[in-house]
């Protein structure tokens, strides 16, 4: 206490702690899915692992005593088939960690219809799904809280991928609305914006030259791990962020906030 504030100061730390609270991870196989399952598990919460490959979902539960469960999440059925066993093997679901999202990459003028069609569902229709049949659980049990990635490319142009980052621009704008909506009945709702992560995937299709280069491209020298992305998704699924709802988190290693040319020898600049 000083002589002007006498407010009680909270403990940080359990403010992390997430303990005996029910956390529902889409797309939880590999890459951030994999890290973020880990985060959570490893702040206290029991952990349904969503994949739509059973083995992976198994995985993955097996390796942090969480449950596995494995259907579309691009469906509503199975998704209204997911919450119906949330009830049954958490009990209560407290937040939602969406990880899903792939891109295909084309240019603008060759993007097909049914490419369009499949990164609007891969990016945009599951989250969508989960708002709705996710957020409505938590509405009505007293709240929780959601967090999905989306991507620099829904903030930034995204040549090559313009029907990906249209999704993820769409994503973005369905978690500030779902904010506002969801706000009143205790439910927080926000996202992470990842630049270049080294998934399994990532560093399957770019190899180490693209690492390299990707690298060199950043201000912090580096690419991203999964890891780095799931300690974002922590900090926004506990009660740290209980306040922050309806925001984007970028987490890119400041390449968004780069000039767009090069920076200046420092050395041979005049002083």
């Amino acid at each position: 206490m000083t002589r002007t504030d006498d407010s009680e100061v909270p403990d940080y730390p359990t403010r992390l702690r997430l303990d005996g609270r029910g956390v529902v991870v889409l797309g939880a196989g590999q890459g951030i899915g994999r890290q973020a399952t880990h985060a959570l598990a490893q702040a206290g919460a029991r952990v349904l692992t969503v994949d739509r490959d059973p083995d992976l979902a198994h995985d993955i539960a097996k390796e942090v005593d969480g449950v596995a469960w494995s259907g579309d999440a691009t469906s509503r059925a199975d998704v209204t088939r997911l919450w119906s066993d949330v009830e049954r093997d958490l009990g209560r679901a407290h937040a939602i960690v969406d990880i899903i999202g792939m891109s295909k990459y084309a240019d603008l003028l060759s993007t097909t219809d049914e490419d369009w069609t499949w990164h609007q569902d891969i990016v945009l229709r599951h989250a969508l799904l989960a708002l709705q049949l996710g957020g409505a659980h938590m509405a009505a049990r007293g709240g929780g809280a959601i967090t999905f990635v989306a991507s620099v490319s829904g903030l930034t142009g995204a040549p090559m991928h313009a029907a990906y980052g249209a999704a993820k621009a769409g994503l973005i704008s369905l978690v500030r609305s779902a904010a506002v909506e969801l706000g009143p009945r205790g439910v927080r709702v926000n996202a992470v914006a990842p630049g270049v992560v080294w998934t399994p995937r990532v560093s399957a299709y770019l190899g180490e030259s693209g690492r390299a280069a990707n690298a060199a491209n950043a201000p912090l020298n580096d690419v991203a791990l999964p890891a780095d992305i799931a300690g974002p998704l922590l900090f926004l699924t506990s009660d740290l962020s209980r306040y922050i709802s309806g925001q984007t988190l970028t987490v890119d290693g400041a390449v968004s906030a780069k000039f767009p040319y090069p920076l200046p020898d420092m050395e041979a600049a005049p002083h």
